[in-house]
């Protein structure tokens, strides 16, 4: 909810959601909307539906998904972006 409230603010549209169920309809919703071109969603929202993200990700090439921290900071097992990076490309940045 706080994050929806901080972009909301900054004029984006955001859905908060409590439940799979929830996150999976407006996952849904996001990515059929044609002028929709990034889709934020905080870590938590997406590990409740991770297979419908990690299946839109890597079979779908719009709009670009990306997972954020909430406001309780990122989740202990979550690989950070330069960890990413450099299991993709083999080098560190």
């Amino acid at each position: 909810e706080d994050a929806v409230l901080g972009f909301r603010l900054a004029g984006l549209e955001g859905r908060a959601v409590k439940s799979a169920g929830e996150a999976r309809e407006a996952f849904a919703v996001a990515t059929a909307t044609r002028d929709v071109g990034i889709i934020l969603m905080n870590e938590r929202t997406a590990r409740l539906i991770r297979e419908e993200v990690e299946d839109y990700i890597f079979n779908s090439g719009f709009p670009l998904v990306l997972e954020i921290p909430d406001s309780r900071g990122p989740l202990p097992d979550r690989k950070s972006i330069s960890d990413l990076i450099k299991e993709a490309v083999g080098i560190s940045i």
